[in-house]
């Protein structure tokens, strides 16, 4: 069973008698369909691909009942039905196991981490693109925190005499990047001297590490050690949780109402509702799945949201999702997200 996201704001489907397995292999039968065609699902189709061998007026009767019970709806005035949440929520958690990818998908996930290089902001900023080609939603990637990571190496690099700038490469494969502007000049002599005992001390700590360094004897080279930690630290704070997002014009090509469409792009902009809801994933096991308003992001109530923790190091580090309408589907976007976090959390651990 799939479990859903712990801890979300919003409604959980009432838990209703179990459904027979008559009656759960028809709603099986209408949302895999609906979830291929976007039609609704009239009884003659789930009597012929149900494999069922009862009547179609045997199968209409059953659809009625799981209507009355929530699972199904008439979308208008046709003969056929459509799934609700509560009718997807069933089918996710009655899934064995996800869906796994094809042979050409699982090929172009493991060549993507064979040539993955550079920053780290760079690759997760193409691991969100590598998602959404294996799903056609919106893929998003949260970076791992900084608040653990250690510095494994630093520098102090001086670009003209009142300005340098210091670089710190973090365990977890973030690089940090600040400008000194100095009030007084700094020999290149000087940078090199604060920038050799900035390293000495502040190697496999933390960047909200703030203890105290030892003075170097020279109170000009302590000035700029004391003003590179600042700057790091500072820098530190302004992306401390930092969310990528790939694919948002084919997630928004999934929707046909120009205002859902307007809504979830917007919603896509703002990092701190992705980060809430992506990061209530971290410390589970496996995947984790929203459906409509279980999420509790109004807007975002014709979208369900798959989610994985990424490990590095044998630790959570981050969260890899998918964003896409609760008309997914969920056995093939269950796999990408689960491959993809599992990868990810490997090749990072690797660098």
């Amino acid at each position: 069973m799939v479990p859903r996201l712990p801890g979300i704001i919003g409604c959980e489907m009432p838990d209703d008698r179990p459904l027979d397995d008559r009656k759960a292999a028809i709603l099986r039968a209408v949302v895999q369909e609906y979830i291929e065609t976007a039609q609704p699902v009239g009884s003659a189709h789930v009597t012929r691909a149900g494999n069922l061998g009862v009547s179609p007026a045997t199968v209409r009767n059953e659809m009625a009942v799981l209507e009355r019970e929530g699972y199904l709806v008439h979308p208008h005035t046709s003969a056929g039905r459509i799934p609700t949440d509560k009718g997807y929520r069933f089918f996710v958690d009655h899934m064995s196991a996800p869906g796994s990818l094809r042979p050409g998908q699982r090929l172009q996930v493991q060549e993507f981490f064979a040539r993955a290089h550079g920053q780290l902001e760079q690759r997760l900023h193409d691991t969100t693109r590598l998602l959404s080609s294996l799903t056609h939603y919106a893929a998003l990637v949260v970076a791992p925190p900084h608040e653990d990571a250690t510095i494994r190496s630093v520098q102090l690099v001086s670009l003209g005499p009142r300005t340098a700038l210091v670089v710190a490469v973090l365990s977890n494969g973030v690089v940090e990047k600040a400008t000194l502007e100095l009030d007084a000049q700094m020999g290149e002599a000087r940078v090199a001297a604060a920038g050799a005992h900035l390293a000495a001390h502040v190697t496999s700590r933390t960047l909200v590490d703030d203890s105290a360094v030892p003075s170097s004897g020279d109170p000009a080279t302590d000035q700029l050690v004391a003003a590179a930690r600042q700057a790091l630290t500072d820098s530190h704070g302004q992306d401390a949780a930092q969310v990528f997002v790939g694919g948002a014009s084919q997630m928004a090509a999934t929707f046909d109402a120009v205002e859902t469409v307007r809504e979830v792009l917007a919603i896509l902009e703002q990092q701190y509702v992705l980060v809430s809801l992506l990061r209530q994933a971290l410390g589970t096991e496996g995947l984790s799945v929203a459906i409509g308003v279980e999420h509790g992001v109004q807007s975002l109530a014709e979208c369900s949201i798959i989610v994985a923790p990424y490990m590095v190091e044998g630790a959570p580090a981050g969260t890899v999702g998918v964003l896409g309408p609760t008309r997914m589907n969920y056995p093939e976007a269950m796999a990408a997200v689960a491959i993809v976090s599992q990868r990810l959390g490997r090749h990072l651990s690797d660098s």
